[in-house]
């Protein structure tokens, strides 16, 4: 009996095309919750970037690809930062052997060491503002630093990953790539969801379509590859559904027979 869905947004939840949250999906997520399955946002995003699913409600949220999990109430089950070490040795790379563009992701805002199309591109994308452009030795001084991005080609990640060496990367897309914490992934943060609220990982559900999924979606009882999921990430699902805009959820719960 499945207990607990776990749903990524971009793509998945919400289209790339309305950047907002697909009709028939708003109306699987309410229909679940009154038959008392919790669901879970579980995102690459930080919380308060998280937009397009108007008024929907949820249980939880994964966010910063596990890094921070909190429920909806705002009761924290897990916070873990990048040390200022990790930090400083990115920046120092970049000054260096740059120039290339990342991101340091706090809890209330992201910021960047310079703006550049590509920076702007991956904004227009997910309909989010663009980095607020910062001193970046100040925030990786005063600032709780949860996730990077990075704003590179896959070929170029690998000298950069090399300098922050307890941090892992997952690429979601060509433009830019996801850093955290070694250990912290949507599949550790669906771990200590699943703790705090005593569900047990045999009645769980998880749908994505991007490579920061593969994790939740090989962890979970039954991982759902979204139709415009890249082969790589259906490559690793149980089930694979119809697109997001096709209405790619509605119909993957309706075979599993939860609506």
């Amino acid at each position: 009996m499945t207990k607990a869905l776990f749903f990524d947004i971009d793509g998945t939840l919400v289209s790339f095309r309305t950047h907002e949250i697909i009709p028939s999906a708003y109306d699987a997520i309410a229909l679940l919750r009154s038959k008392g399955v919790k669901v879970f946002i579980a995102t690459g995003r930080p919380l308060h970037l998280i937009r397009g699913l108007r008024d929907a409600q949820f249980d939880g949220y994964i966010t910063f690809n596990g890094s921070y999990c909190i429920t909806a109430d705002g009761n924290e089950i897990y916070c873990n930062t990048i040390p200022r070490d990790e930090l400083q040795q990115l920046i120092a790379h970049e000054q260096q052997h740059g120039p290339y563009s990342y991101a340091f992701m706090t809890l209330g805002k992201v910021y960047t060491n310079r703006i550049t199309d590509r920076v702007e591109e991956v904004a227009r994308l997910l309909a989010l503002p663009v980095p607020t452009e910062a001193d970046m030795h100040r925030v990786a001084e005063q600032e709780k630093v949860i996730q990077i991005n990075l704003y590179t080609d896959e070929a170029d990640e690998y000298p950069v990953m090399e300098t922050i060496p307890h941090c892992l990367s997952s690429r979601w897309s060509p433009l830019f790539t996801d850093i955290n914490l070694r250990g912290d992934s949507k599949q550790s943060g669906i771990d200590k969801v699943l703790e705090y609220y005593g569900i047990d990982l045999a009645d769980t559900m998880a749908f994505g379509d991007g490579g920061n999924d593969i994790s939740m979606l090989r962890h979970v009882a039954i991982g759902v590859a979204m139709g415009n999921a890249y082969d790589s990430v259906k490559a690793h699902a149980d089930y694979i559904t119809d697109t997001v805009d096709n209405d790619g959820i509605a119909k993957a719960l309706t075979h599993f027979g939860l609506i």
